[in-house]
């Protein structure tokens, strides 16, 4: 199993999430194995929790694209590590001026996916913050300074986010899910990305989607976490903030049907592209890595 902390890589791999990895990309129409499910003992978390001195979690908005970013940290960490889950390049000197208005220091700027609606802003932080490290999923065959593969965790203080391979919208798409532990925040979090949408879900007609893979890949990696679970998508389009497992699993539209109803949903949306998808698609595959100008 990979252990980012702080910006050591800790080896050895689990053969077993090797294999996962590679089962679920030759395999679309197989169903994906689950994690084991856990209880957390913790009581640190967000706002609702018991006591939230432990972790600071902030959801800010980008309006153009409808893009959800998230800002954790591990506050009770003397050098208050924090994570950036799926910046975009328009808001980036928001992000930053956050982070230092708190007093954070920023280690890593993750992605869900290759996203197709707007430029990732990683590229933009790593020339402001060098020190911090870009992060993908490796199925997602992007470049990064690290690539994560299912059941990698991301190591942030003494925090971590757990790395689910959650493919179907895009093949690399992963979940980021908060820890199970006495030190780690409760209710857990889920950083769905756009596998799993507030009552929705991602689109599958693009960057090899799947709506059966997607289908399995919602109920097997993200259904099977504790139904308390908060869920954090990367977008939102009717003004919802968080759902929770137990909540899309009883009134989600589409997920709730079998997956033979389902796939027949996916394949009718008739969605046009998105807007920017020749543009953020082949700046999102270098993830930050690109060579890019220094503003004035």
């Amino acid at each position: 199993m990979l252990l980012l902390r702080s910006h050591r890589f800790l080896l050895p791999r689990c053969l077993a999430y090797s294999a996962f990895v590679s089962s679920y990309k030759s395999a679309l129409g197989s169903p994906l194995p689950s994690l084991p499910r856990r209880r957390s003992m913790a009581k640190y978390g967000t706002s609702a929790s018991p006591s939230p001195s432990r972790v600071l979690l902030r959801q800010l908005f980008e309006k153009e694209s409808s893009t959800y970013t998230y800002l954790l940290a591990d506050l009770a960490h003397p050098d208050k590590p924090a994570v950036l889950v799926d910046p975009v390049d328009r808001t980036v000197d928001r992000d930053i001026s956050l982070v230092k208005e708190l007093g954070l220091k920023l280690i890593y700027a993750v992605n869900t996916h290759v996203h197709a609606d707007h430029v990732t802003g990683t590229g933009l932080i790593k020339k402001k913050m060098p020190e911090v490290k870009s992060v993908i999923s490796k199925v997602s065959n992007a470049k990064a300074d690290h690539v994560v593969e299912h059941g990698d965790k991301i190591y942030f203080g003494d925090l971590f986010l757990e790395v689910r391979a959650t493919p179907g919208h895009t093949q690399g798409c992963v979940t980021y899910v908060t820890g199970n532990g006495p030190d780690q925040p409760y209710p857990r979090m889920a950083f769905t990305g756009d596998a799993l949408l507030i009552h929705g879900c991602g689109r599958t007609d693009f960057q090899a989607g799947n709506s059966r893979q997607l289908y399995q890949s919602v109920h097997s990696q993200i259904f099977t976490l504790p139904k308390e679970t908060l869920i954090y998508p990367a977008h939102d389009y009717k003004g919802f903030t968080v759902s929770t497992v137990g909540e899309e699993m009883l009134y989600n539209p589409r997920l709730t049907k079998d997956e033979e109803a389902f796939k027949s949903i996916m394949e009718n949306l008739k969605l046009d592209y998105p807007k920017m998808m020749d543009v953020a698609v082949p700046a999102n595959m270098v993830c930050g890595l690109q060579d890019l100008p220094t503003k004035a």
